[in-house]
């Protein structure tokens, strides 16, 4: 498969990537979408028409964000809506709540090199947060993705997917001493194979599923790290919020991913596939791409889930 190129690319904006785009009559839910990446994407896709709700931790503030959405779009159908991916009821419950056709759904929220930590079920934090409270949300939004066809789903995931593989024997490092480095690798690496396995398996459903890499930006994210991420990105290299979402905003709404899944994104352009860490925010592990990895992460998952029940 040749590479997607856009006319887009590291210093596009979220309203560049959308002009020209219509998704009136469309719907679309937004993880994480009650600060900073989230919140910009949920705003951009509202602004070209699509109704949009925003699934966060923290109503009130979602609350605020999609008044100020309303303000600056005029757009009225910002809705928003509980949800905590780090807790399987809560997960149920929002995609139980859901009523209709479902066209886009941005997996964007996410914790970074948090301290050790673990839910109730035994999960390690960032791996339950960023990857198994997606995964559930998409798998229960299914049959409303499926619904009208043409569905995209973004997985939000990171270049420090090249910190770490899946570790099959040991995803909750119970055996392994904890970093919270190789903690959010894993969690990425996991969030790119959710986009193949999903639309391998969607593909009768025409729902295309792919995964990008924001860039470098300051956000609540970083809270862990204080306030600069890794620490490793030269200034120049620092995106703006609306730079940052529009990779996601790209893949969710541009008619330039019609039929497109499965594939990783950095700055807008479909990146190459690694065998060795790049050093820099490019590039996507040939381990986070490849199918059989896909497959054996969603048995997982599943069976992680069931367990939960």
């Amino acid at each position: 498969m040749s590479p997607i190129t856009t006319p887009f690319g590291f210093s596009t904006t979220t309203d560049e990537v959308t002009q020209g785009v219509d998704l009136t009559g469309r719907r679309a839910v937004v993880t994480g979408a009650s600060s900073g990446l989230g919140a910009e994407t949920a705003r951009a896709l509202a602004a070209t028409g699509a109704e949009v709700t925003l699934a966060v931790r923290d109503v009130a503030s979602g609350e605020r964000v999609a008044k100020d959405i309303t303000a600056s779009t005029g757009r009225h159908e910002v809705h928003v809506a509980h949800l905590d991916l780090s807790d399987p009821v809560s997960v149920t419950a929002f995609t139980a709540a859901w009523r209709g056709p479902l066209h886009v759904l941005v997996n964007n929220a996410g914790v970074m090199a948090c301290p050790e930590r673990y839910t109730e079920q035994g999960w390690e934090w960032q791996f339950a947060t960023n990857h198994l409270g997606h995964f559930a949300l998409a798998t229960g939004l299914h049959r409303a993705l499926a619904a009208d066809g043409n569905a995209r789903v973004v997985a939000v995931s990171s270049s420090g997917h090249q910190r770490s593989p899946i570790v099959w024997d040991d995803v909750n490092f119970a055996f392994r001493p904890y970093d919270p480095w190789l903690a959010y690798g894993q969690s990425k690496t996991a969030n790119v194979l959710f986009a193949v396995e999903a639309t391998r398996r969607w593909a009768a459903d025409s729902i295309t599923v792919n995964a990008c890499m924001p860039g470098a930006v300051h956000t609540n994210l970083q809270r862990h790290t204080s306030g600069r991420g890794s620490g490793l990105v030269p200034d120049h290299l620092i995106k703006t919020v609306e730079q940052g979402a529009a990779a996601s905003v790209l893949l969710a709404a541009s008619p330039l991913l019609d039929g497109v899944g499965s594939r990783y994104f950095v700055d807008c352009n479909e990146s190459d596939v690694v065998d060795r860490r790049t050093g820099t925010l490019h590039g996507v592990a040939r381990y986070a791409v490849d199918p059989d990895n896909a497959g054996r992460l969603w048995d997982l998952s599943r069976e992680l889930l069931a367990q939960a029940r």
